[in-house]
């Protein structure tokens, strides 16, 4: 159940029998020539959604924008500061601590969010260890990314081999295409030169632009076909059911 579809009544009624919540969260920024720049946001939802279904579990708004500030030598990039993205996740949280939620399974899909996301873990402990006393509920956080899980890993050596990088991957851009097949036959045209992008370190988003041009790391996203996202859809989703059942017992 999407949380953004439900009822208060609905709510209070689920948090009787789970305080268990999935929170999807990606980026918007450049994803190379023929990727969606949404694509982090969008494969994070489209696999909450899909582990929530089967799970039996709400799932939470999606935090579309992330900690990209790398990406913003490419228009459409947007970032949030590190501090920002704290400051959002940790209100989300605890705004849903008030009511009774104590599990928190945020499913990313974006690289760049892991540090902040577990800073802002910590900081939400944080908040209830110097508050001795305060006898609230104990809540935890877990973070998954959704493209290594097993299952997504080891199907995306298979179909793309090195050919995966690590930037505007085939395997992502598979997934956004088997998600939106009307937007991927619009852009998946676009010309790969060279098909394998080259691959490297990055620091800041000047850096980025200089060294790689059109936004690609070490892929080649022109192997990315529909059908393959569908594969690594249920690959990944199969997986994170188990993860959040286990964890929201935990």
């Amino acid at each position: 159940m999407r949380l953004q579809l439900a009822t208060w009544p609905e709510v209070e009624a689920y948090l009787k029998a789970s305080t268990g919540i999935i929170i999807p969260i990606g980026s918007t920024e450049q994803h190379g020539p023929t990727g969606l720049i949404g694509t982090d946001a969008l494969t994070a939802e489209a696999i909450a959604e899909r582990v929530g279904e089967q799970a039996g579990a709400m799932v939470g708004p999606t935090i579309s924008v992330g900690m990209a500030q790398h990406h913003l030598g490419f228009p459409g990039s947007m970032t949030l500061r590190p501090s920002t993205l704290i400051a959002v996740i940790r209100d989300m949280v605890e705004s849903l601590t008030v009511h009774g939620f104590t599990r928190f399974l945020f499913i990313n899909g974006h690289g760049g969010n892991m540090a902040t996301v577990n800073a802002a873990f910590n900081e939400v402990y944080a908040e209830r260890g110097l508050s001795p006393g305060s006898n609230r509920p104990a809540v935890k956080c877990l973070l998954r990314n959704w493209y290594m899980t097993k299952g997504a890993r080891e199907l995306a050596k298979e179909l793309y081999g090195d050919s995966e990088g690590s930037h505007a991957t085939p395997s992502e851009v598979a997934l956004t295409y088997h998600l939106f097949p009307e937007d991927a036959e619009r852009v998946r045209t676009a010309p790969l030169t060279p098909a394998v992008a080259p691959g490297g370190s990055i620091f800041d988003a000047a850096d980025y632009r200089r060294n790689f041009p059109d936004g690609r790391i070490g892929s080649n996203p022109g192997l990315a076909e529909g059908e393959h996202g569908a594969r690594l859809l249920e690959a990944a989703v199969g997986e994170l059911v188990e993860t959040y059942k286990e964890f929201a017992a935990s």
